[in-house]
Formats: structure tokens, sequence, C-alpha cells
């Protein structure tokens, strides 16, 4: 499977927020959106970098006062992404292996497509085993 695929079933819609946002703009966003992650982005295009409630966790161990910082001061800026055409075996390789949970989506230009969490893997690979049991099934029932 491929994350083409994934996109077409979920829908390619990403919730940005900019870079000189405040981190209390973000949490809004991620509480009004039941999200765990956010791509920055000047422009609605480019990606700029992803915060993620981790990130605002951490940054709140450091300095309470956070909230008030921008979003540019706790999101990461150097985002692992993966392209349409990858599959999802190799996205859920760089998932474990890096231990991130979301993954922007970009197209050979670097503009966003979509955005793929760990939650919308988990649920292709479920809907992949249920295919090939059924289809198990029907050929041994005949």
């Amino acid at each position: 499977m491929r994350i083409r695929e994934i996109l077409q079933t979920k829908g390619s819609a990403v919730i940005t927020i900019t870079p000189d946002a405040s981190v209390r703009d973000l949490v809004v966003l991620l509480k009004e959106h039941n999200l765990g992650a956010v791509v920055v982005s000047t422009d609605g295009a480019a990606l700029d970098g992803i915060v993620s409630e981790r990130d605002i966790v951490r940054a709140l161990a450091v300095d309470a006062a956070v909230l008030s910082a921008s979003v540019s001061d706790v999101m990461t800026a150097g985002v692992r992404t993966c392209q349409l055409n990858d599959s999802v075996e190799s996205l859920m390789s760089t998932m474990t292996d890096h231990r991130i949970r979301h993954l922007p989506v970009v197209d050979d230009d670097g503009n966003l497509s979509g955005i793929i969490s760990i939650g919308d893997v988990v649920k292709s690979t479920i809907t992949q085993l249920e295919f090939e049991r059924d289809q198990l099934q029907g050929y041994v029932s005949g």
C-alpha cells in the first residue's frame, strides 16, 4: 500500500499554523481540531516545520511562560517527510526508527500534499489485514 492510497481515504487537508503565531494559539488549534501535531507554514503550502504536543510539553518543562512565545521557538524545523509514492512499510520504519507520530506528505516540489499519523497507518494496516482475511476465508469456503 502507498501513502497516496491512505490520503485518498482520509483526505489531504492539512491544518497549518504560521511560525509567528503564539504557542497559546497553537494549543487552542490543537484542541479545536483534536490534533497531536500541526504543520508550521507561512503560506499553507511550504513546509517550515512541525510542532507536536510533545514539543509543547518539553518547552513547558523548561519555561512555563512558553505560551507567550512564538511557534517558531518550539517547532521542529528539520522535518522528516514522506511522498505520495512511498510505501506504508517504509513510513512505518521511519516512524519507528525516529519515534515520530506524524509525517507531512510532500510532492516533488516540496509542497504539502497531506499529513499521515501513526493512527492512519494503524487503520490502513487493519483494513488491509481484514481484506486479506476475507479473501482467504472466501478461498477456503470456496
